[in-house]
């Protein structure tokens, strides 16, 4: 359990020496070099648990975003808009909105990056998301036929899509109106 500690706080040292190199620095003049010297931890140390520095920004956008986004409360208009002033905020008041699309770019490029940050950020995340609406879907509230890919995806697209162009401010008001345009259209009746 000893080593488990120190294991956890060389990944704890490791991710907010990143997380502040990010905010000074950005993302494509982050290294591991000037991680490993933030964090006071040794390279070899830094690369036994991510293979490249964008591996571990994928670790810090999730840790930034967090994993489990959505409460489940039973008032889904709550708990979804609770989620995306959530998403908003991390994007808006952190590195994210600088780091994003520039990480989104490299994913396209490398296979095993994106396999890493679906698995690590976008599964995780839309998970939760996906958990309150099949809370809502057994208290009736929306309806049982939705396709919820395409719900997961079109309550966060336009956050997403003003983070990566940064054309209009992310603002609470956008959380509020993705939320009021997804659930009038699963509303229960509706086609």
């Amino acid at each position: 359990m000893a080593g488990r500690a120190r294991e956890d706080r060389i990944d704890a040292a490791v991710l907010a020496a990143a997380r502040e190199l990010l905010d000074d620095t950005g993302y494509a003049d982050l290294s591991i070099g000037q991680v490993a010297a933030r964090a006071g931890i040794h390279r070899p140390a830094i690369y036994r648990r991510w293979p490249s520095k964008r591996h571990l920004v994928v670790d810090v956008v999730a840790d930034l975003l967090g994993l489990h986004p959505t409460p489940d409360t039973g008032d889904l208009r709550a708990d979804l808009t609770i989620a995306m002033r959530n998403l908003i905020a991390a994007l808006r008041d952190t590195s994210l909105h600088q780091v994003l699309p520039a990480l989104v770019a490299d994913l396209a490029n490398d296979p095993a990056l994106r396999d890493h940050f679906l698995a690590t950020v976008f599964e995780p995340r839309r998970q939760t998301t996906a958990a309150a609406l099949r809370s809502a879907i057994r208290r009736g509230e929306i309806d049982p036929d939705l396709d919820m890919d395409f719900v997961l995806d079109a309550i966060a697209a336009p956050i997403y899509y003003r983070a990566l162009f940064a054309h209009l401010p992310l603002t609470d008001a956008l959380a509020d109106q993705s939320v009021t345009a997804v659930l009038r259209a699963i509303a229960p009746g509706d086609a």
